[in-house]
């Protein structure tokens, strides 16, 4: 499709026209069209970008973040991110559990470690293991959210979530 003509164009082809004459038997050449009166340009807009101190929204393992494109989020759910730490909270209590959790995330952020995997396992029963159904809890907790941009089960295996940290500014 070419592009609309000018209005310089338009008068140069009036001007044009105003010196020919049609054949016998024809009309003259038709006027080129106006240019379509458009909305004006949408203003640009700038990136949200999350105030210092602004809450973030809740972290569901599993589900998109925002602020994280889509091909990494692909690469994240599928498994294809390896993990630069693992923490296995196997055999653990909630309470040392928690704790463990706490210190490695500080400590990998700190380490600008990108990718951590946390090991809950499946668990018994319906719901799984009591730390799996508390890990999306305390990866809410004010301490811990701020450090975490997304959380996954990679390839679908339930009892492992894999982390992709914020990096840290």
């Amino acid at each position: 499709m070419s592009p609309r003509p000018s209005a310089e164009d338009r008068e140069a082809w009036a001007s044009y026209l105003g010196t020919v004459r049609p054949l016998a038997g024809r009309a003259a050449p038709p006027q080129p069209p106006a240019p379509a009166v458009s909305a004006p340009a949408p203003r640009p807009v700038a990136p949200r970008v999350r105030r210092p101190g602004a809450p973030l929204a809740p972290l569901a393992i599993g589900a998109a973040p925002g602020g994280l494109d889509g091909g990494t989020w692909g690469r994240l759910r599928a498994g294809r991110i390896a993990p630069e730490r693992t923490l296995d909270l196997h055999f653990h209590t909630l309470a040392r559990a928690r704790q463990a959790l706490e210190t490695t995330l500080h400590e990998a952020q700190a380490g600008g470690l990108r990718c951590l995997d946390v090991i809950t396992g499946r668990g018994s029963g319906e719901g799984g293991g009591a730390i799996r159904r508390e890990l999306p809890l305390w990866l809410n907790l004010p301490s811990l959210r701020p450090l975490v941009l997304a959380a996954t089960h990679p390839g679908g295996n339930v009892g492992v979530t894999r982390l992709l940290l914020r990096r840290p500014r």
